[in-house]
């Protein structure tokens, strides 16, 4: 799994954060909250209690969503990481000065969206396509009666991008330095190459741009795949979300046992962690300290089957006289690995060493 991934294990975030440092910006943001919800308004102390605009007046109380501060850029600094989407009613050049040195990736930065106190213009700033601003932007603009101003090229162009494309099709981006060798490739007319055994994409993506095969190095590329191959730098790597792992292990088995054995069974059978979707297990391990542990660590969250569950499933491969005997299912990972994956296909039967049993299932 790629090095600070945002969408596994990062922890949830609270949908939006409304900034107001003008009395004008203050009523916008109150506007913008009361037709929304589920957002959060933070408002400069100095228009909170200022003399020129009288304290605000809130017949029930301050709303809990209502933060007041006293230093905006310590405020955002604290606050940014915590949001999916920020609102900021105030000019672009304060907010770009803020925003700057918190900035990270296109992957992990959240939405930005600039609005002027007058609520003209509706700017999608920071992540307009994967953290979803050019969307807020025309959604509040909407609301508000204001002009929406996008500046992607794609999306000015009334272009596909495959970063957006990515997120309908619900697929981890592990290359994103290469989005934008696809999205230029959309820009000028190019044709490319992609390779989607699965069909996880292909037809999100317009036929004018698939090229059936070619063998020039220069041509743009996508691989869309649960399984790792050696591909070119260059090339845009997508990993749909389809792997379901079943577990089962001795009582109080090591973490670094269980997740030696796991490791080693996903480099051998070429699985991306990326196409990791969940672990599922047998019900009686929902306090085994291993697994928990190995579902923290990746990411991703472990589910636990009943018996009659478990017992349910008619296409394990390799049944237990042991485990029924002890447990009374005849298989642990196998079906929970089908299950997890919603009565999936078996892709890599059970593996067992000492301690741990371990199967792979393919939602399909």
């Amino acid at each position: 799994m790629a090095t600070g991934s945002p969408n596994k294990g990062d922890g949830p975030k609270k949908p939006m954060a409304v900034w107001a440092i003008t009395p004008n910006g203050q009523k916008l943001g109150i506007r913008i909250c009361s037709g929304i919800g589920k957002a959060d308004l933070f408002i400069s102390e100095k228009i909170e209690n200022g003399p020129e605009t009288g304290k605000p007046s809130y017949p029930l109380g301050r709303p809990e969503n209502i933060n007041i501060f006293s230093s905006l850029s310590r405020e955002i600094k604290r606050r940014f990481q915590r949001y999916e989407k920020h609102v900021f009613i105030f000019s672009t050049g304060i907010a770009v000065r803020m925003i700057s040195p918190l900035l990270q990736s296109k992957l992990a930065d959240p939405a930005v969206v600039v609005i002027d106190d007058q609520g003209n213009h509706v700017i999608s700033l920071i992540s307009g396509h994967l953290g979803g601003a050019n969307e807020l932007a025309r959604d509040l603009a909407r609301r508000i009666q204001a002009n929406p101003v996008i500046t992607t090229a794609t999306d000015v162009n009334q272009l596909p991008s495959i970063d957006m494309i990515a997120k309908r099709c619900n697929l981890f981006i592990e290359t994103p330095e290469n989005i934008k060798r696809i999205n230029m490739a959309f820009l000028t007319d190019k044709k490319i190459l992609l390779k989607d055994p699965g069909s996880f994409i292909r037809k999100a993506i317009p036929k004018k741009f698939l090229l059936e095969d070619e063998t020039d190095k220069e041509v743009p590329r996508i691989h869309c795949s649960w399984k790792t191959e050696k591909v070119s730098r260059e090339t845009m790597i997508l990993r749909p979300r389809v792997l379901s792992i079943g577990m089962g292990c001795n009582r109080n088995t090591p973490f670094e046992i269980i997740r030696d054995f796991f490791n080693a069974i996903m480099a051998g059978e070429n699985l991306s962690l990326d196409s990791l979707v969940s672990i599922a297990t047998t019900e009686i391990k929902k306090d085994e300290k291993g697994l928990l542990r190995l579902s923290e660590t990746l990411g991703v969250p472990i589910k636990f089957y009943d018996k009659t569950s478990l017992n349910s499933v008619k296409t394990i491969e390799n049944p237990s006289k042991m485990v029924e005997k002890h447990l009374g299912v005849k298989s642990v990972c196998e079906a929970a690995a089908i299950l997890a994956a919603n009565n999936g296909k078996l892709i890599v039967p059970k593996k067992k060493n000492r301690d741990v049993t371990l199967a792979v299932a393919l939602e399909i």
